[in-house]
């Protein structure tokens, strides 16, 4: 039977307003939780130094005149066993060294320079670990499928514990604008704060767990991790006797419409350390070499340390980062950072139309306590510096600008700069002008 034309046209209306809901429903409805991802990046850093004043050289100082590289391939492979399970595993090749053997600077240059470096390529195997979230209710988000993370829906209040080999940097003390040296800045002291000694081998991991309550804006962390079986040590401990507690709140919130963060970062490590004073002592009295070996005890090493981000435009942002330590105990596995103040931004390039790219800049003072500089200057050496004396000691300072060509979505050419005075806490040495080449591609 043939319609009119008036006709054909009401049946026209009539279904598309019988399908506006069905539309409606299709265009809410979330992609599925992914149940498994393979993701990998390969990172290469190229850095130099030029000349410098360089009056004497000691076992952990900086040299002048010196070019070195880092390069390392991961592999990041994650599955979903179970509803709000993961299970990821990152294999790493890695190779090359840090300038000085990543030693002569407490704010080292380059965080992709482990503290072994080897000249042939090697394997580790950095992460293995398992996550669980536990919904709690609140609005349900979608997070994007990550480095580490799967694609899946959560809700805004939820739990999260993670147990395994992992970085205390991956739950705690994170920063949008300045925590990974493969995207953003280079320097330690910038992608996490200086003075936060968190449990970590050379090579920055180490076992442990974390908890984590979200609950509206509000994060409350807290974790138990393995310290390394003596300070910059490559092996960690097997019964946890040494160990770390960790303890983090945040708070989001939004200013002036934009998103902002602060994290407050306490840390109690327990385990055989030494206090400067008393190896100093030890060696005056006995005539004996500087060692603080002999005079390691059980006891606690405290800290606290504070970070925040601030979204200023949609292509601008600022972060803070400041911090002390027990100054008198001997660091043991990150570096030698008693107290710390950074601050500095990240710019996308939209307004020269290049969205894709970025442009950082940042500066940060890192000082050590009176009972740190007797011990240098006695010639005594840290976990990265020692030139084997200290007469007139001073803070590190440093200076550190980068821009991020961005070509692909998957592909990267970093710049870096970094000015660093007195290097070592040394103002006899320095100041020290490094230059860096970051290639960066991962999928």
């Amino acid at each position: 039977m043939k319609h009119s034309y008036r006709q054909t046209a009401v049946f026209t209306i009539l279904a598309a307003l019988v399908c506006l809901p069905c539309r409606a429903l299709a265009d809410d409805v979330s992609p599925p939780d992914q149940t498994f991802a393979i993701h990998g990046q390969a990172t290469t850093v190229v850095q130099g130094v030029g000349g410098f004043a360089s009056p004497y050289i000691g076992d952990n100082s900086l040299a002048p005149h010196q070019t070195k590289s880092t390069s390392d391939v991961t592999l990041y492979l994650g599955v979903q066993p179970w509803k709000g399970g993961e299970v990821w595993v990152n294999p790493e090749i890695d190779q090359g060294f840090g300038l000085s053997n990543t030693l002569g600077v407490a704010g080292f240059p380059s965080a992709e320079a482990y503290k072994i470096g080897k000249m042939n390529p090697y394997f580790k195997l950095q992460r293995v670990f398992v996550r669980q979230t536990i919904s709690l209710g609140g609005g349900v988000q979608q997070t994007d499928a990550a480095i580490n993370q799967l694609r899946a829906a959560i809700t805004a209040n939820r739990i999260v514990f993670t147990a395994g080999k992992m970085s205390v940097g991956d739950v705690f003390d994170t920063n949008k604008f300045a925590h990974d040296p493969r995207a953003d800045f280079l320097n330690w002291s910038l992608i996490d704060t200086g003075s936060f000694d968190y449990a970590a081998n050379a090579w920055g991991y180490t076992y442990g767990a974390a908890a984590e309550w979200y609950q509206g804006r509000w994060t409350l962390r807290a974790g138990f991790f393995n310290l390394s079986t003596v300070p910059n040590g490559e092996k960690l401990g097997s019964n946890f006797g040494q160990n770390e507690i960790a303890v983090e709140i945040e708070r989001r919130f939004r200013i002036g419409g934009r998103d902002g963060a602060v994290r407050l970062t306490g840390f109690r490590n327990r385990g055989r350390f030494a206090r400067f004073d008393d190896a100093r002592t030890r060696s005056s009295t006995t005539d004996r070499p500087l060692d603080l070996a002999p005079v390691r005890r059980k006891q606690d090493r405290l800290g606290i340390a504070m970070n925040a981000e601030q979204d200023v435009t949609p292509n601008f942002g600022l972060f803070l980062r400041a911090g002390t330590s027990d100054g008198a105990i001997e660091t043991y596995d990150f570096t030698d950072i008693d107290h710390t103040l950074a601050f500095g931004g990240a710019l996308k390039g939209a307004g020269w139309g290049r969205k894709q790219d970025t442009v950082g800049i940042a500066a940060v003072d890192n000082g050590i306590s009176a009972a740190h500089k007797r011990w240098l200057a006695a010639g005594g050496l840290g976990v990265l510096v020692g030139d084997g004396s200290l007469p007139r000691p001073g803070d590190e300072q440093i200076f550190e600008a980068y821009y991020t060509l961005r070509p692909v979505a998957w592909a990267a050419l970093t710049l870096d700069y970094q000015h660093i005075v007195n290097p070592g806490y040394n103002r006899d040495r320095g100041p020290a002008n490094i230059a860096a080449a970051r290639f960066h591609a991962g999928f």
